[in-house]
């Protein structure tokens, strides 16, 4: 069995596990990572059934751009992006796997989340109201890509992608 949680991705001067974006999960948040510039990392181990509050509220509270990642049996990732200009965006990496959770659900991959190439393009306007120029072709190479040997390393090489956690 896989890992299972979220990862928080957001900047500020301040913790964001202090904020009130993610108050409802304050306690179980772990910081991994954080940069000089005020971008951070932080984790929360989670089922599905935990609720680590709202990426919007997140990128509003911190007038910057923020995302959460959810790993699924590391396995698949849910991305739900926010940025207070360029406005909120849904997608995932490990599409194939993804289907594979949603089977027997009425919906599919492409009811639930963006195209791979609309993702990249929403993506690239995050990246830019951050302040990075990224291309969206390096984005779509990594929301497409099988999550091997891991979603969660691909979820860390889109950030390097976009630009916020350069590995």
């Amino acid at each position: 069995m896989g890992y299972w949680g979220y990862y928080v991705v957001g900047r500020s001067e301040r913790p964001l596990g202090e904020l009130k974006a993610v108050a409802g999960v304050r306690d179980r948040l772990t910081l991994l990572d954080r940069r000089p510039d005020g971008w951070q990392v932080w984790e929360c181990p989670g089922d599905g059934t935990v609720d680590v509050g709202n990426m919007n509220v997140l990128a509003r509270e911190t007038a910057a751009p923020a995302l959460f990642g959810y790993v699924l049996d590391s396995d698949s990732v849910v991305i739900e992006a926010a940025a207070p200009e360029s406005g909120a965006w849904t997608t995932c990496l490990g599409r194939e796997a993804m289907a594979g959770f949603l089977q027997g659900d009425e919906l599919t991959v492409e009811d639930y989340f963006l195209e791979p190439r609309d993702a990249a393009e929403r993506a690239v306007a995050w990246a830019a109201e951050s302040g990075r120029k990224v291309g969206s072709a390096v984005l779509l190479d990594v929301l497409t890509a099988d999550p091997e040997p891991s979603a969660e390393e691909l979820f860390f090489r889109f950030l390097d992608r976009l630009g916020v956690f350069p590995q």
